[in-house]
């Protein structure tokens, strides 16, 4: 097992959430399955909707989330994870929401204008490897 920090602001003193990655590296060379603790959705009124909705027979802890990256091509393995272009999505998402509303800033500006072209750097990526023939596969 192992911990990122990289989200860990020096001198900040709010309660951090832990991040462990548990798998060995797979597919690709990547990780594909991390734990986030340090939380309580259960605390959160967004949360309570889907309390009831934990997929297939998952029973685990309220102060654990799991992100499960796709493991393997997809024209072999199935869709078995997200992506990062999914978790980009729903970033860029919060952060053109927060520039919409009272929270809007020039940090907010920055960080949704990099995270826009940190996805279609990706997305360039799977249409080149579209025109080749080589998505889904573990082809270079």
């Amino acid at each position: 097992m192992r911990q990122i920090t990289d989200h860990i602001v020096s001198g900040d003193q709010a309660v951090q959430l832990t991040i462990e990655v548990l798998d060995e590296p797979g597919q690709g060379g990547a990780n594909h399955l991390y734990r986030i603790t340090g939380l309580d959705v259960g605390k959160n009124p967004s949360y309570e909707p889907c309390a009831g909705e934990k997929p297939g027979n998952y029973d685990g802890p309220e102060d654990a989330q799991w992100v499960v990256f796709q493991n393997g091509p997809i024209k072999e393995f199935g869709v078995n994870g997200v992506t990062q272009e999914a978790l980009l999505a729903i970033v860029i998402d919060r952060l053109r929401s927060f520039q919409a509303g009272p929270f809007a800033s020039n940090y907010n500006k920055q960080a949704l204008f990099h995270c826009e072209v940190a996805l279609q750097w990706l997305q360039k990526r799977t249409l080149e490897r579209i025109k080749r023939g080589v998505e889904g596969t573990n082809q270079k």
